[in-house]
């Protein structure tokens, strides 16, 4: 199976204040991005990061992406220094990509664009960077931890949600002690 998710930006204490993640402290944010991570991906399953993995030293991010489930591929954002990119837990590392998903062509970023490539022939656009603020173009998903429920999700789920609740006034994100 293939997953999507952005903007988890572990071991970044500013989301807890900036997009007010519903975690009392930074350890139980990420633990709990972790454990939701890993109850939906397996070992088999691909999961695209689309930027803003996390913040601190090389081997912190790299034991923190060996706990991760599944292959994993960056498309860079703009928190992702040269140490993230460079961990050799990514199967691959890019600032833009273009899938065939499901059928589906896919285009990957870490930004949302006004236009992409294929858009006027049902291309659709996958990206974070927004946390979930910016109302979304027409085949256009904002696929954040903050914009669907604080890990990857799937191109069905992606496709499912209702596009009012993919706007983070909308979304009512778990609990900590939900996890």
């Amino acid at each position: 199976m293939i997953f999507f998710t952005a903007d988890t930006h572990f071991a970044d204490p500013r989301v807890l204040r900036l997009d007010r993640r519903p975690f009392p402290d930074l350890a139980a944010h990420d633990e709990a991005l972790i454990a939701a991570w890993n109850e939906v991906v397996g070992a088999k399953d691909e999961v695209y990061h689309l930027g803003d993995f996390a913040r601190g030293s090389a081997e912190a991010k790299a034991a923190l992406l060996a706990r991760l489930a599944g292959t994993k591929h960056l498309i860079a954002g703009n928190n992702d220094d040269a140490a993230t990119c460079g961990l050799s837990g990514w199967a691959s590392v890019a600032t833009y990509a273009e899938r065939e998903v499901e059928g589906r062509r896919l285009v990957l970023c870490h930004y949302a664009f006004r236009t992409w490539n294929g858009m006027g022939k049902g291309a659709i656009d996958l990206h974070g960077h927004s946390h979930g603020r910016l109302t979304p173009l027409p085949r256009q998903f904002d696929i954040g931890v903050d914009a669907f429920p604080f890990r990857p999700v799937t191109m069905a789920e992606i496709l499912a949600a209702p596009r009012r609740a993919l706007r983070r006034r909308n979304v009512n994100p778990p609990r900590s002690a939900d996890f």
